[in-house]
């Protein structure tokens, strides 16, 4: 067994431990996206064109992929935590690989997501959505929201490295909640005015959520939108391949200098 599969074992161990002793902290970030399906299915669901189920089968590929972006909050928090209580500090202390401590987090929270994911499909089933597509495309477009999770705790990884405070890390990890705003995870990008429109189906986001929707038969790809939406399964591949090669590296590499 190499060294960074050893190494990153022991450290998916400690992730996942952590994990387990903050329960609240899990409670909540798996319920937060069940109340958000409720509440803006069943309000703005009233007030849009697509009312009721429709709405609601729109509204949970979005949320899905809006619930993977927060991957850059948790990263980023958790990183930064661990920098701050001088914990990264001890860790590199020890003859283990550089890459196995970020390389355990970003694995620990692809598993805790992997898992929060079943009971907000389970509820979504119960307020009408439907896989509409064959299990394989179902298969797909679950693996593909995980990738995007991954590549976006990497991203949070990097930036808590960054900011070593968990005070700045809670902070910059809020702006994260506009991302999913400026897509169009939670409504139609057509009728926007067209910079904005350019804006959101540029927004990584905006590419997952159709390919999610897509591949789940939830709705099909709008017309005349841009590339990343367009095609938006090979748009998501090429999102993700640029967020790993970016911070993959840099996460690694801030991890290893440290303050230096």
């Amino acid at each position: 067994m190499s060294t960074l599969t050893h190494d990153g074992t022991a450290m998916l161990g400690r992730q996942l431990l952590r994990v387990r002793n903050n329960p609240a902290l899990v409670i909540l970030t798996q319920t937060m996206p069940i109340s958000m399906l409720l509440f803006f299915g069943y309000v703005f669901g009233s007030a849009l064109a697509m009312p009721g189920a429709e709405y609601r089968s729109f509204l949970v590929p979005g949320l899905l992929v809006a619930t993977a972006a927060n991957g850059i909050m948790t990263g980023m928090f958790q990183a930064a935590q661990d920098v701050h209580r001088g914990v990264t500090d001890r860790l590199r202390t020890l003859p283990v690989s550089r890459a196995a401590v970020p390389v355990g987090q970003a694995v620990a929270d692809l598993v805790v997501t992997a898992v929060g994911t079943v009971p907000f499909l389970l509820v979504g089933l119960a307020v009408g959505w439907r896989i509409e597509g064959s299990a394989a495309e179902a298969v797909a477009a679950v693996g593909l929201l995980l990738l995007f999770r991954f590549a976006c705790t990497w991203a949070g990884i990097f930036l808590g490295l960054l900011t070593r405070s968990e005070e700045a890390a809670g902070q910059l990890g809020s702006a994260t909640f506009m991302l999913p705003l400026l897509s169009n995870a939670y409504i139609p990008t057509g009728n926007l005015p067209g910079w904005l429109r350019a804006i959101a189906e540029w927004n990584p986001i905006s590419a997952l959520t159709t390919a999610l929707r897509e591949l789940f038969g939830n709705a099909p790809v709008p017309q005349g939108a841009a590339w990343p939406v367009a095609h938006p399964v090979a748009g998501s591949l090429a999102w993700c391949a640029v967020l790993l090669a970016v911070f993959v590296p840099l996460g690694v590499r801030r991890y290893a200098r440290g303050e230096g």
